[in-house]
Parts: C-alpha cells; sequence; structure tokens
C-alpha cells in the first residue's frame, strides 16, 4: 500500500499521507514517495496549487517513524545514517523549490519532521484540536532539527521559537493563530473546503505570477536587504509583463 494518496482535480493537487495506523510517521519508502512526488511536481505545469493533509489519521504527521526507520538510522553506519538524515532533510528544501504554493491541512499533532512539514508549507490551515512540536530534543537530540531552527524564527520570531525549539513543549491552535504561525483555524470538517477555497483563489491568477510569487517569497526571506529583494522583485515583474506581452501577440496573430 502506497505511503501516499495523490490525485488533481482542475490543477489541484491534492497529496494526502496515508499510514494512518502509524499517525503517518515517516518510515524509509514513505520518504521515498515523498522524494519522488517532490520530484515529479518541479516541471509539473497541470499541477498549480497543492494541498496537502494527513487523512484519516488521529493527527497530520508524527514525524520519524521511531519504531521502525528510527532505530534503523541510529544502527547505521555514520556515513549511511548521514544520508538518511540529509534525504529527509532535503524534502523540506524541495517544499520550497517547487513552483506549486502548498497549503497544509493540520489536524491533531503535527511533531517533528510533520511539524516541519507543516512550516515548509505556503499556507497553513488549522483545526481547533492542532498543535504542534518540533519534538526532537524530547529524543535526546539537539532541538535544531529537520529546518526548525530555519522556519520557525522567520514564522514567529526568535523569542517563542527559542521556547519551542529548547523545550520541545506544544503549541497549541488558539497560540498558533495569536503567533502568526497558521493562516486560518477552522473546525475540522472545514478543513479541506477552506484550503480549496485559497487554492481556487490562486487558479484565477496569472500562473507565472504565482509561481514567482512564491519564488520571490522564498528568496527574499535570505535576502542581504532591501536592495537585493527590489533587484529580484524587479526582474520578476518585468519578466511577468514581457511574457503578458507576447501571449497577447501571439493571440492576435
Amino acid at each position: 500500500m502506497s505511503s501516499l494518496i495523490y490525485r488533481n482535480e482542475n490543477g489541484i493537487g491534492y497529496l494526502t499521507f496515508n499510514r494512518p495506523d502509524k499517525y503517518n510517521a515517516l518510515d524509509e519508502p514513505m520518504v521515498l514517495e515523498l522524494e519522488q512526488f517532490f520530484r515529479e511536481r518541479m516541471y509539473d505545469d497541470d499541477t498549480r496549487v497543492i494541498i496537502l493533509d494527513g487523512g484519516n489519521a488521529k493527527g497530520f504527521c508524527a514525524g520519524l517513524d521511531m519504531r521502525s526507520f528510527g532505530p534503523e538510522i541510529f544502527s547505521m553506519k555514520p556515513v549511511k545514517a548521514y544520508n538518511a538524515q540529509a534525504r529527509m532533510s532535503r524534502l523540506l528544501l524541495a517544499m520550497r523549490q517547487i513552483p506549486q504554493p502548498v497549503i497544509a491541512c493540520v489536524h491533531g499533532s503535527a511533531a517533528g519532521l510533520g511539524f516541519s512539514m507543516t512550516m515548509a508549507s505556503d499556507l497553513r490551515i488549522i483545526s481547533d484540536d492542532a498543535r504542534f512540536s518540533a519534538a526532537y530534543i524530547n529524543i535526546d537530540l539537539g532541538g535544531a532539527d529537520m529546518a526548525s531552527s530555519y522556519f520557525l524564527p522567520r514564522l514567529i520570531g526568535s523569542g517563542r521559537a527559542n521556547e519551542y525549539l529548547l523545550t520541545g513543549n506544544w503549541m497549541d491552535a488558539d497560540t498558533a493563530m495569536a503567533l502568526g504561525f497558521a493562516s486560518r483555524k477552522v473546525p475540522r470538517e472545514k478543513l479541506m473546503e477552506t484550503a480549496e477555497e485559497f487554492a481556487k483563489t490562486m487558479l484565477q491568477k496569472n500562473p507565472m505570477g504565482i509561481r514567482m510569487t512564491k519564488e520571490a517569497i522564498s528568496i527574499s526571506i535570505d535576502a542581504g536587504g532591501l536592495e537585493a529583494c527590489l533587484h529580484m522583485e524587479d526582474r520578476n515583474q518585468m519578466m511577468i509583463a514581457y511574457a503578458n506581452k507576447l501571449s497577447s501577440i501571439e493571440g492576435q496573430a
């Protein structure tokens, strides 16, 4: 059975974690499936927005499967263990590199890598029972793992981010909203409906505009200053305007 369920309907890609009996925890086959999924989306013009959800599991994603894949990694030789770590962490980079905005629908717990995949998404729609934990420090590892030290301070500020990374404490849904971590908090049964509303709004926009907006946001987070951001925005806007002009000319020919 596949660890992922995927379908494309009218430009919206629906990606569902499918290990409900394991709280959608990631084992090695699931990591490889996700790796392949994001690779295929890089040049997928038919998918313009992706909605990610936890399906019928009790929670969104419990992170790394500590009953199977976790012990396997800890027993590997150093080089192989490092490769396994790197493959998991690069999933988060892939989420930022694909051109499609990713909307995460989070119910229940999102811990560890599940928390990081939530942060790597572009929008976060959460249910009333959603809760989040970096969790890494709770299993005798460093609290900064799977891009948590990158994403969380940028989303909620370093003061509160430090608190969660150093303690492994849970962030509840109300706190997530108060800190600006999530876009919307809705009843669980409204998660998909709300995500689809956002996705359909994006589908009405210029496809290149959406793609380059995501790219600009990702790059601006790391830009050296205002001037670098302005150069990138100016380039993007002129490229889009020129592409629109060419399309108009071709349409009149």
